[in-house]
């Protein structure tokens, strides 16, 4: 491994992984530093007891709320990032997202930025991640005339059924955008079924991760190269405080200083932010690319339930994640505003609601419930807040955050609840219309965004309209800490896009 690159990337999830994979073609020397190894392929991977209950693939790190009190928090440091872990929905940012929009709370700000900007990226990453898809049956998608790169996943019968119900309810269900390559390799015959895969690690390697989608493609090019288990613990700058000049990294107990002309933080909007203010120094006492005082403030992550529903019928599907709702993502039905969105969950197990269930019970009962269970995944906006923020105390990440936004979450689980139980089979000698459901809270943060936010003010925001930081001439960060505001999908597209887009702005530059 040399000392001295032309550009260095800090983490290799949605943003790093996508960057690299855009600058690989530049014939610039790159590395990728990654604080983790690869995930191992094992049976484990599908196992949920190890994946959920031992959390065999998080870290074991404990950071702070803003009460101090210890929490792990269900990260994950691989080659890949999160994006091994996602559920792969990828959906674009809907073009009002880059608008004002007044909540029940509050408002969401404007970006500086529009839709238009991103169209072109969006297109590009759903060719990259391998989205399936339908286009225009979302009837709040933006507009675009090309068709999705690859055909929708089928329904299976018992989710087929449900989305006829919510379709004769009133609803608009739509097929929903997944990532995933049934034919990896091009000598790869076997069959594949898609079945353990929301929040699973994918022993396969079909799911649209940036690890097999993008970073595999940049290594291919020689002047790509990957350093792995080795943790970025400082960002150095020169004596004016213009530039960065090199990071330390951590590789077991040896510390090693690694230079670059330019650098790209993409270690996820929690420790991106963490890094910068660990960074502090002479030039930037209170954290680098810091003096708006911006840099770990309006950290979002989602308003985020988890909705289990125990019908009459048996479902036997193996993978259910293949419609979502966006009926309340405007305002409508009644509602003056915004509620949020609904997509399907992965099958739960036993297993699983053994460990959510809101009541103990014999292990028989859950394996009945488990195969009567369908499961939704609720999201609403949560509202940035310089108050929800990050910060370092003696090195240990601390998440100072208050829940907002929560009355049109609330009314969007209630709108759930009510149309499932509208069809008539939603009760039973067994469990008399039972369901449950779990808020997501701090310790999943796989939504986070927004802790160095996008603006043309420097005093005001920590990074321009191309990721640059406004105090610094070679510091880029590319994930989700540019969010402005969090819109009511997955963000991962989003960072993917913007990834591809600060690629070719640097591209450009270099000629």
């Amino acid at each position: 491994m040399n000392n001295k690159y032309d550009i260095i990337i800090i983490g290799s999830g949605a943003g790093g992984s996508t960057i690299a994979y855009k600058l690989a073609d530049s014939g610039k020397k790159i590395l990728v530093i990654e604080r983790g190894g690869f995930v191992p392929v094992e049976k484990e991977n599908w196992d949920s007891v190890e994946v959920f209950q031992r959390n065999r693939y998080t870290t074991d790190d404990r950071w702070l709320d803003k009460e101090g009190r210890e929490f792990r928090p269900g990260m994950h440091y691989n080659v890949g990032g999160n994006t091994k872990f996602y559920g792969a929905a990828l959906f674009r940012l809907r073009e009002e997202d880059f608008g004002e929009i007044q909540h029940y709370e509050g408002v969401s700000p404007a970006w500086p930025i529009k839709y238009d900007d991103l169209q072109p990226y969006y297109m590009e990453a759903e060719k990259l991640f391998y989205v399936h898809g339908l286009r225009g049956s979302d009837p709040t998608e933006p507009p675009e005339a090309a068709p999705y790169p690859l055909s929708p996943l089928p329904h299976e019968p018992r989710i087929q059924e449900i989305y006829d119900e919510l379709k004769d309810y009133g609803w608009h269900p739509f097929d929903l955008p997944i990532g995933v390559n049934f034919n990896p390799h091009p000598d790869a015959n076997a069959p594949y079924t898609l079945d353990r895969f929301d929040g699973f690690p994918d022993a396969a390697e079909r799911k649209g991760d940036a690890h097999i989608c993008a970073l595999t493609k940049a290594l291919a090019h020689e002047n790509v190269e990957l350093l792995i288990n080795a943790k970025v613990t400082r960002l150095h700058t020169d004596e004016a405080g213009k530039k960065i000049t090199a990071v330390t990294i951590l590789e077991g107990d040896e510390e090693k200083a690694l230079e670059a002309d330019l650098f790209i933080l993409s270690a996820g909007a929690i420790n991106s932010a963490a890094l910068l203010l660990q960074s502090a120094n002479e030039q930037y006492p209170n954290g680098l690319a810091n003096s708006s005082d911006q840099v770990g403030r309006n950290y979002m992550f989602h308003q985020n339930t988890a909705l289990v529903a125990l019908f009459r019928e048996r479902n036997d599907t193996r993978f259910g994640k293949t419609f979502g709702v966006n009926d309340f993502y405007r305002p409508a039905h009644g509602y003056e505003y915004p509620l949020g969105h609904i997509q399907m969950l992965g099958k739960s197990d036993k297993h699983q609601i053994a460990a959510d269930s809101p009541v103990p019970a014999p292990g028989f009962t859950f394996e009945l419930m488990a195969e009567h269970a369908v499961d939704f995944w609720l999201t609403s906006e949560d509202l940035p807040s310089p108050d929800n923020r990050i910060t370092v105390e003696n090195g240990q990440i601390r998440i100072s955050y208050t829940p907002n936004n929560v009355e049109g979450h609330k009314l969007l689980r209630k709108e759930l609840v009510k149309a499932l139980k509208a069809s008539g089979k939603f009760h039973s000698f067994f469990f008399k219309g039972f369901y449950f459901s779990k808020g997501i809270g701090l310790a999943a943060p796989a939504h986070q965004n927004g802790t160095t936010r996008m603006g043309t003010d420097p005093a005001t925001s920590v990074v321009d309209t191309y990721c640059k930081a406004h105090d610094l001439d070679n510091l880029y960060i590319v994930d989700g800490g540019f969010f402005v505001s969090s819109g009511a999908v997955n963000p991962a597209l989003t960072i993917m896009a913007m990834a591809l887009r600060v690629g070719e702005h640097l591209k450009n530059s270099f000629a």
